[in-house]
């Protein structure tokens, strides 16, 4: 089993959003803007959905990796750290997920 979380994850990409561009995917994408990102981001979605429907282990394993990523990067230029996120989630699941959607 891994150590590596996803708050390590969020940190990388900090580190590697401030590196120059040519040096780096992830300035590279954080210099191209958060329309560039979130567009990134829905196609790791779709490549994500497509794995687990053709029911590809391996795949769905890749494609998820890269969703994560994305998703802090686009966190990453909204200044919206992980933690908020997370807490985010944990006041979701104080609740049944039944009762937190029929709250909204």
């Amino acid at each position: 089993m891994t150590t590596f979380t996803l708050a390590d994850l969020e940190a990388i990409v900090a580190r590697r959003a401030s590196a120059s561009p040519e040096e780096s995917w992830t300035a590279k994408l954080a210099a191209a803007g958060q329309t560039k990102a979130a567009k990134k981001l829905g196609e790791e979605a779709v490549e994500t959905v497509i794995a687990a429907i053709s029911q590809d282990r391996k795949n769905l394993v890749d494609e998820s990796a890269d969703l994560l990523y994305h998703l802090l990067v686009v966190l990453k230029i909204a200044g919206i750290p992980l933690q908020d996120v997370l807490a985010e989630l944990e006041r979701r699941t104080a609740q049944s997920g039944l009762q937190e959607k029929a709250s909204r």
